[in-house]
């Protein structure tokens, strides 16, 4: 029997890239998946071809900067599935820009998504987890919490924030619950999307985002820190492009 067989696992950002693809993964391995994200028609879609392959999923509208919907996401998991064993924070975003540009809304909107988005998730989960004694916490952080580079300072300062926080929360809650960080390099994904500077993000598709690791690669990293048995505890899995220098 696989370690992820029977397994509750509640994702966020799960409408594309490596929220899905962890998604389809984990249900193919036997999991039954909660999907959040605010983009519903894509979730439905996900569902929809999960359980036609005979997977266990369901959704729920999800909007991470919003702690009443990672209440009300974490409520939703817990009553369709019975209880709640992994939590996986994905949910982010990486607006990149200079700091002279000046662009307040989109650090505020980098600080709630990355930063908040994941202490939200934890508000949620870590009384549920703690009641039932076990539990998981996944969350992505990024290369981009290793190190530093010009437009990425906002962006790096919320995956630096993304460990201190895994850290600080795996040394608290002791031996019954669990938490992995999963540190990305460039992967496909949307993440290019939300910069808001055209060259900006040319340079960025051009100049960093060439050698692309599928999301797929990402999901295998989070099924092997959920199907490690209970006493062992993947603190953190670091996955580049064997191309990717930084």
């Amino acid at each position: 029997m696989s370690g992820i067989q029977g397994k509750r696992i509640a994702i966020t950002g799960a409408s594309s890239g490596i929220g899905e693809a962890a998604a389809r993964l984990l249900a193919e391995k036997g999991a039954h998946v909660i999907l959040g994200a605010r983009r519903t028609d894509r979730l439905e879609t996900i569902v929809a071809e999960i359980r036609s392959k005979g997977g266990k999923a369901d959704h729920h509208p999800l909007d991470v900067t919003k702690r009443d919907d990672a209440m009300a996401f974490v409520r939703f998991a817990v009553e369709r599935a019975g209880r709640l064993d992994v939590l996986i924070n994905n949910a982010g975003i990486m607006p990149l820009s200079f700091l002279e540009q000046d662009k307040v809304d989109e650090w505020d909107r980098t600080i709630d998504v990355n930063i908040k988005g994941i202490l939200y998730g934890i508000s949620a989960a870590l009384p549920v987890m703690k009641k039932q004694g076990s539990g998981q916490f996944i969350n992505l952080a990024s290369v981009g919490g290793l190190a530093v580079v010009p437009t990425a300072a906002v962006y790096c300062a919320s995956k630096f924030a993304v460990r201190a926080i895994s850290e600080g929360l795996r040394q608290e809650v002791g031996r019954d619950i669990r938490v992995t960080i999963i540190t990305p390099g460039a992967v496909e994904s949307e993440l290019a999307e939300s910069i808001s500077d055209p060259g900006m993000k040319e340079k960025v598709i051009k100049d960093y985002r060439q050698d692309l690791l599928p999301a797929a690669a990402i999901a295998r990293a989070i099924v092997f820190a959920v199907e490690q048995p209970d006493d062992v505890d993947v603190n953190e899995i670091v996955v580049r492009p064997t191309a990717q220098g930084y």
